[in-house]
């Protein structure tokens, strides 16, 4: 480990239980002495392990135990007299430091057991979060690309260009749609706009107000796509693109950029 930021979380708890030595130790210690933002890390898997450790199961003998060992020194003994009963007392409080002096790693090994399987069963929690987000994310693109093949393949599906208005920035654009599946796609060219201003797509039905199908602003000149749902069955007269504030807005308020009438 260099003198850098910790790459992985479990380095923590890890220095914490005094599983680092030599340059790694060294090298951990010497960034944490200078990192505010690590020394709070290491406070946190300090309680960590504090919590874990105090989770373990008691590992203490029994009550009656200590007393029939007493017993059994007292009756071994050669002198029954307290200036020899109390010596042999005292080696047999000795025997059970000894047993806890024994029994406390075995107590550390479990906890340090414990925790180490906690940041496994961290890590393989992040992991399938992260592959369920790419499965839904992948369904979702699979679900929108047989949306588009059937869109282009119906016979009812309908391409329309769209022309740039006289005093607008230069673009060009086009929409397929489709009126009985309420669904439409937009490919277009326009330059990028302030960041406070948006384009916004409409599709103007043949009978009431426009139809907002998207928001987008150009970060390059490349070109933009838009697929958006409709209300089934809406015949449309034309589409256009509007500019109007960041963010768009429910009617058109400012000038149309593309205009393209349905024929």
């Amino acid at each position: 480990m260099s003198n850098e930021h910790p790459t992985r979380p479990e380095d923590f708890d890890l220095y914490a239980l005094g599983a680092f030595d030599g340059d790694e130790k060294v090298a951990f210690e010497t960034h944490l002495a200078s990192c505010a933002s690590c020394q709070s890390k290491l406070g946190e898997a300090r309680g960590r392990i504090a919590s874990l450790a105090l989770s373990a199961p008691s590992v203490l003998p029994a009550p009656g135990v200590k007393e029939r060992l007493m017993r059994q020194v007292a009756a071994t003994s050669p002198r029954a007299s307290g200036a020899w009963v109390q010596p042999e007392v005292e080696r047999a409080e000795g025997v059970f430091a000894r047993w806890w002096g024994l029994l406390l790693p075995v107590a550390s090994a479990f906890a340090l057991a414990t925790l180490l399987l906690w940041l496994h069963n961290d890590q393989l929690e992040r992991r399938i979060a992260e592959l369920r987000g790419t499965v839904n994310e992948q369904q979702s693109k699979l679900v929108q690309a047989r949306d588009l093949a059937d869109l282009m393949s119906a016979r009812d599906t309908v391409v329309v260009s769209l022309a740039v208005q006289k005093n607008q920035p230069e673009g060009t654009a086009r929409v397929i749609y489709n009126s009985r599946r309420g669904l439409l796609v937009y490919n277009g060219h326009l330059p990028p706009v302030a960041a406070d201003k948006s384009y916004q797509l409409w599709l103007v039905p043949a009978s009431g107000a426009p139809i907002s199908a998207g928001v987008f602003n150009p970060v390059t000149d490349d070109t933009n796509s838009i697929v958006a749902k409709v209300p089934p069955g809406t015949a449309a007269k034309a589409f256009a693109v509007t500019l109007e504030p960041a963010g768009g807005k429910p009617a058109p308020t400012g000038p149309m950029i593309l205009v393209g009438p349905v024929s």
